[in-house]
């Protein structure tokens, strides 16, 4: 495509599919970017459609798919973000609060976790897997997980309390 048919193609279908992720996703930031995903991925794929319909019916599904997969990485992130509020509060009773630290801090102090601990808040609070999936995955009792998730919150909330006391 020419710079102009890549620019009257975008006008043609930027206001539908922003629309599209905007009911979806609610956030016009985000809604933007599921947009212009969208339009870049239908740019640079390899096939091209017979009718307009098709292109339209191509780009919906792909906008739709985008839009869902932003909110539940949204989900997992809020998910992640509660329990690390929790387990601060279980660190917090143990005496003085604090403020709490941001996303970037939590995900290093996740890095230096332990391996199984590191594992096990990953693939429950970023990947959105329940233990049974894990078990299946890791070949370790449910038991073991909960056990290691529960230790783990504890760890990090405890690593994130001193890295901000000192």
């Amino acid at each position: 495509m020419t710079r102009a048919e890549v620019t009257e193609f975008y006008r043609e279908h930027n206001r539908a599919l922003y629309n599209t992720a905007l009911r979806i996703l609610g956030d016009s930031g985000e809604a933007e970017e599921v947009m212009q995903d969208t339009i870049l991925k239908f740019l640079s794929a390899e096939g091209r459609f017979d009718a307009e319909a098709q292109v339209r019916a191509w780009l919906k599904r792909t906008c739709i798919r985008a839009a869902i997969d932003r909110l539940r990485e949204r989900r997992r992130r809020e998910a992640f973000l509660e329990d690390y509020a929790a387990a601060e509060e279980m660190v917090e009773e143990e005496g003085g609060g604090l403020p709490a630290p941001d996303a970037g801090r939590i995900r290093e102090a996740m890095m230096r976790l332990g391996e199984p601990y590191r594992l096990v808040l990953t693939l429950v609070l970023l990947e959105g897997l329940d233990y049974a999936e894990i078990a299946e995955m890791t070949g370790k009792k449910e038991v073991t997980l909960r056990s290691l998730y529960s230790r783990g919150r504890v760890k990090l909330a405890a690593m994130l309390k001193k890295e901000m006391n000192g």
